[in-house]
């Protein structure tokens, strides 16, 4: 025990041994006792990845399943590598060449007709490269579009809620984070998707290349007939085939269930079942359905007789149970509701409205969505612990929103329902003013200053440098949005500070 626990102690190092040792596969030959036990660790593996598909709850828990699907790729590879080097240095001296998992899986599958076990290899490899592989990577690829054109609304919708108090800023890291990582995933998962279509491409030329180069060696090197030559080396190959293309058909499985659950929460078993037996009716339909089927002459009875009795069963005990659910689920939320009664929303709640909302143009949304540090958010919550500091006056909470109807680079102050002021910024440029009120002598598009009305212009990104150098005061468009947001707090500070907020500071002194 020992020795495992020094395993455990370094972990990190497990995953690159187990590479170069895969790499090492490809190069060196490999006796049969290591080969069968490599093929069971490969079986495993397969297994294991398809049950832990399973039952996550969402595909961000298993988001490593991309590397996953290249390492055991690349590990069936370097396994019929190691193989088709015994199959063609050992195939003339029986069934046996190449270890006993892949002489019995041939001697089961086959059946003694190496017709019968090349079919099955066959319709393995075209269930897994035409159906499976194909469909879960158009699902990967439509889930990764449709997961990047919907991040800047998310990221929206999360710096909204920062702004508006709802969250605070962990958890809006965390929500980003997470959102990446989605993207991210469907994206790999796109890609991932072509390493099992090449591993069913090489399986179906591995397996080619083994029965005429086997049977060329076999005849001319070894003296064998074609019969006893066809025999073998056909055995041997297409054994070697159904161990190899069986996990990987079990992991394209769990590829297809992992992409295809993108928009179901919960294990899959719980999701399929409860939403498949969510309607007793369709359920009764199947039951008469299956009822007509029995009686059909020369259909075998049992067989429909029994699948009408267990959904007809099903029909008429999932209402009764979805019943006592419901009342279970009713009485817990009335002992909730006694252990703590929640208070009711009142109208005048329905009512509230916010006492300051920022809207912005479409335009725009890239100054509250944009990835670097300067957001428009993060300066209006600056400006709040500025205020609170020199005025003792905690601004509420600044909702930002999009806004169709105003221009595209176009901006509005609503306070108490009322519009406050307007202006228009260029997201993608800076504003520069001089100080001594002389005219601006660099390149770009004259306008006036929208919170003080004084003599600007809106040049590139490029010019900044130089603007500085000839004292000029360069802002971006964040800046220009949060002083004028400064100086209409500072001329409605009158109506801000309510009776409410007058509340909520003295709850906050110390008594």
């Amino acid at each position: 025990m020992e020795w495992a626990n020094k395993v455990l102690a370094r972990r990190e190092l497990v995953i690159p041994i187990l590479v170069i040792c895969i790499v090492m596969a490809l190069i060196l030959p490999m006796p049969t006792w290591l080969l069968d036990f490599s093929l069971t660790i490969s079986i495993t593996l397969a297994v294991l990845i398809l049950m832990t598909v399973m039952f996550i709850e969402k595909p961000l828990e298993l988001s490593s399943f991309p590397t996953i699907l290249l390492l055991t790729t690349l590990l069936r590879l370097a396994l019929n590598v190691a193989t088709t080097r015994l199959i063609l240095s050992n195939g003339h001296n029986g069934t046996g060449a190449a270890g006993h998992v892949i002489e019995a899986f041939s001697g089961f599958v086959m059946s003694g007709n190496f017709v019968i076990g090349i079919t099955v290899f066959v319709i393995l490899i075209i269930v897994n490269f035409m159906v499976i592989t194909k469909g879960s990577g158009r699902i990967a690829e439509v889930a990764a579009r449709f997961s990047l054109d919907a991040m800047p609304g998310k990221q929206m919708a999360i710096d909204a809620d920062l702004s508006a108090g709802m969250i605070d800023e962990d958890t809006a890291r965390a929500r980003r984070k997470e959102l990446e990582q989605e993207s991210s995933f469907f994206g790999a998962m796109d890609g991932a998707a072509k390493f099992v279509r090449g591993d069913a491409v090489a399986g179906i030329m591995i397996t080619i290349f083994n029965i005429v180069v086997g049977m060329i060696i076999g005849v001319v090197q070894h003296d064998l007939s074609a019969a006893e030559a066809a025999h073998n080396y056909t055995t041997l190959t297409v054994g070697d085939g159904l161990v190899s293309q069986i996990p990987a058909l079990i992991i394209s499985i769990a590829a297809g269930l992992m992409v295809s659950k993108a928009g179901t929460t919960g294990p899959t078993e719980k999701a399929i079942v409860a939403q498949l037996s969510g309607y007793p009716k369709a359920l009764g339909i199947s039951s008469g359905m299956m009822v007509l089927f029995a009686l059909v002459p020369g259909l075998p009875f049992i067989p429909f007789i029994m699948m009408a009795g267990i959904t007809g069963s099903a029909a008429y005990f999932m209402p009764k149970q979805r019943e006592k659910e419901r009342v279970a689920a009713m009485a817990a939320q009335q002992t909730a509701q006694v252990k703590a009664p929640a208070a009711e929303a009142t109208i005048a709640s329905m009512l509230s409205m916010d006492l300051m909302r920022v809207e912005l143009g479409y335009g725009l949304l890239p100054l509250v969505s944009s990835g670097e540090g300067n957001r428009l958010t993060e300066q209006i919550k600056g400006l709040r612990k500025q205020l609170a500091a020199e005025l003792g006056f905690i601004l509420p909470s600044v909702r930002i929103q999009d806004h169709l109807q105003l221009a595209p680079n176009g901006y509005r102050v609503i306070v108490k329902e009322i519009i406050a002021a307007t202006g228009e910024v260029r997201p993608n440029m800076m504003l520069c003013m001089d100080p001594k009120g002389q005219p601006i002598t660099l390149p770009g598009e004259r306008t006036k200053e929208p919170t003080f009305g004084l003599p600007a212009m809106w040049i590139e990104k490029r010019h900044r440098e130089e603007a500085h150098f000839r004292g000029y005061t360069v802002v971006d468009p964040q800046t220009v949005i949060t002083t004028h947001l400064t100086e209409l707090v500072y001329d409605y500070i009158s109506d801000l500070l309510s009776y409410a907020e007058t509340l909520k500071l003295l709850d906050e002194m110390d008594t």
